[in-house]
């Protein structure tokens, strides 16, 4: 996408949407690739990096994502093209690299 607009505004928000994407189907790299400090349902001290959350699903969906369990740090998590990449394997390598600096 080439964003060529005459107002500034116009040129940011069209270079914002080329990183904003839908959660990619059959990924959940940041189910199992990130670590949560903080307590989670069914995991009381927290999920270790690496380690698949119990909430998700055989689908590799998140079993908690309508419910007002699912924790605020799962909910902030935005798919976007810079954290997810455009396959599933870079999400989880770039989701690692964040994860272990």
């Amino acid at each position: 996408m080439v964003c060529t607009f005459y107002t500034f505004a116009a040129h940011l928000i069209c270079i914002l949407f080329q990183f904003i994407m839908e959660c990619r189907e059959n990924c959940a790299a940041c189910c199992i690739v990130i670590s949560i400090s903080s307590p989670i349902p069914g995991m009381p001290n927290g999920k270790p990096a690496g380690v698949a959350c119990v909430h998700l699903t055989q689908d590799l969906k998140c079993g908690l994502f309508n419910s007002a369990d699912r924790p605020a740090v799962c909910g902030g998590f935005k798919a976007e093209r810079l954290i997810c990449g455009d396959r599933t394997e870079e999400a989880f390598s770039i989701l690692s690299e964040l994860e272990n600096g």
